[in-house]
């Protein structure tokens, strides 16, 4: 019983884990290399409690296959991630607003 317990726990928290990996974040583009297919994202935070601490950018791989044609640098994304074999990589992203051009 006690072995059932701890299995389950366990399986909680990797289908807790995965369901985390997909939640919707949003981000300012600071940086777009479409010859390495990857992205540098200024983490926005929402609400009031830290909004002013500023947070560094993080960079991502776009996933395969994914187009980013229409993305700039200074565009505010949603977007969601995944890590693919230890690699943060970039699953969707929906352009919220663009940067002035």
């Amino acid at each position: 019983m006690k072995i059932a317990s701890i299995l389950l726990a366990g399986a909680l928290s990797v289908i807790s884990s995965a369901a985390w990996a997909e939640d919707p974040q949003t981000g300012l583009v600071t940086q777009l290399d479409r010859l390495n297919n990857t992205v540098a994202i200024k983490r926005v935070q929402t609400g009031t409690v830290g909004a002013n601490v500023a947070s560094p950018a993080e960079q991502f791989k776009v996933k395969d296959g994914m187009s980013t044609e229409n993305l700039h640098a200074g565009d505010r994304i949603s977007f969601s991630t995944a890590d693919k074999n230890g690699v943060k990589t970039i699953t969707s992203f929906k352009i919220e607003s663009t940067a002035a051009r």
